[in-house]
């Protein structure tokens, strides 16, 4: 395994005191170790209250969020389908500061790896010890022609929780009985929660109860998807004859273009016209890390499995939908346990607290219909090469109605055991 490249540099200026340069620079910069965490999602809402709950304040935790208030992309779905309140799924970081950490509601624009330090919307820069970066996903708007940040405002991606879930939910509320509802699937790999099969389901539950003579329509540059016989079971059981699913073989190759004035799709072969449109385009690594140069081609992030520390860069830890995880999926259950993680080994580097080999878990619900719920999940290890699968279980068709609604139950009390683990 190859070490991450050190770029800190030599101190040059001949103005600085024989004394200070003698110093070791964590000690010249601060007496008290510092940590910055980008993005206030479950990676970096749970490594920066770990790191500060843990180190009982050894160390110096800054939490970098524009948003001062975080919308789950988890359950938000729940909202598009009528089963939580948009209240519900959104947070405030008040938890993280009442236990010390600094908030700062900006975006990071920048990251100098060399002079460890990140740059502010305003111009003002922190220093950092270790930079943690959850900076989620970003879209590849070129790959769908016609599809870009303007087009998000009338066909809606909802992928990123907040306005563009109300935007999502209110159009599929505003629209007519008989309409129809297109949403075009992400391939793979995508970030999930909000999963797109998930929401169809809960859109499907919707228009059943409101808008019977309703239909949908998926485009699918994939020709499977997870939990794949679990869903279709479901949308024969409760919404027959309502969803259409149009693989990738179906559509000669995907859709490639879009066009909002007149609310179509378009494929090599075909042109669909929806009422509401949903596009979840093609997604990579955030902007800041792409930047910063923590993407390698494929777009997303490698990282050292047991402590998440970049491959290419020192000093800068990576958690959540950005990493490269090896067989763990982009989830919010994942990107929690891997800040756990995280936290741990950057304790342990800086302060020497105690670490272990991290475990790492995952689990996903996925709401079908009142009560039915089904889940998938595993268990994994850091070996030397990724973060491995080392067992798992799926849901199974066909499954009682009363184990459907166990999981329904348990999934609502994961939702409020992890948003009180992100924020305390």
């Amino acid at each position: 395994m190859n070490k991450p490249i050190n770029r800190r540099k030599i101190l040059k200026n001949a103005g600085v005191g024989v004394a200070a340069a003698a110093l070791p620079l964590s000690i010249a910069r601060a007496a008290k170790p510092k940590v910055v965490v980008v993005g206030g999602g479950p990676g970096g809402a749970t490594a920066a209250h770990y790191i500060a709950k843990d180190s009982k304040g050894a160390i110096d935790v800054t939490l970098v969020e524009p948003n001062k208030a975080y919308t789950t992309c988890f359950f938000s779905n729940w909202y598009i389908g009528g089963f939580r309140n948009f209240e519900s799924i959104t947070h405030s970081y008040s938890g993280l500061a009442d236990i010390g950490i600094n908030i700062v509601h900006q975006m990071a624009t920048g990251i100098d790896p060399d002079e460890k330090t990140l740059t502010l919307a305003d111009g003002a820069k922190l220093p950092y010890d270790r930079l943690i970066l959850a900076p989620g996903i970003d879209f590849k708007y070129g790959e769908i022609d016609g599809y870009g940040p303007d087009a998000t405002q009338i066909m809606p991606h909802a992928y990123k929780a907040g306005p563009q879930t109300v935007l999502l939910h209110d159009q599929l509320h505003a629209m007519k009985d008989g309409g129809l509802f297109i949403m075009v699937a992400p391939p793979n790999p995508y970030r999930c929660p909000p999963g797109p099969y998930e929401r169809i389901s809960m859109v499907a539950h919707y228009l059943k109860n409101n808008k019977p003579k309703s239909k949908i329509l998926i485009l699918d540059p994939k020709g499977k998807f997870s939990k794949m016989a679990l869903f279709q079971e479901a949308w024969g059981r409760y919404y027959d004859g309502m969803i259409e699913w149009l693989p990738r073989e179906m559509l000669s190759g995907g859709v490639n273009a879009v066009h909002t004035a007149s609310m179509s799709v378009k494929t090599p072969d075909e042109e669909f016209k929806g009422d509401v449109v949903n596009v979840i385009p093609p997604q990579t690594a955030g902007k800041i890390a792409r930047d910063t140069g923590l993407a390698d081609v494929t777009g997303w992030c490698p990282i050292v499995p047991a402590t998440m520390e970049s491959k290419l860069v020192a000093d800068i830890h990576l958690v959540g939908d950005s990493t490269i995880a090896g067989d763990m999926p982009k989830s919010g259950f994942s990107a929690n346990s891997q800040a756990k993680a995280c936290a741990m080994a950057i304790r342990h580097a800086l302060i020497d607290s105690r670490a272990f080999p991290p475990r790492f878990a995952n689990t996903c619900w996925s709401l079908l219909a009142p009560s039915d719920a089904v889940k998938v999940g595993a268990s994994y290890q850091a070996t030397e090469e990724k973060i491995a699968k080392i067992d798992g279980f799926i849901s199974k068709t066909g499954e009682s109605g009363t184990l459907r609604a166990d999981n329904a139950k348990e999934a609502v009390g994961w939702y409020s055991g992890i948003t009180a683990d992100m924020f305390g």
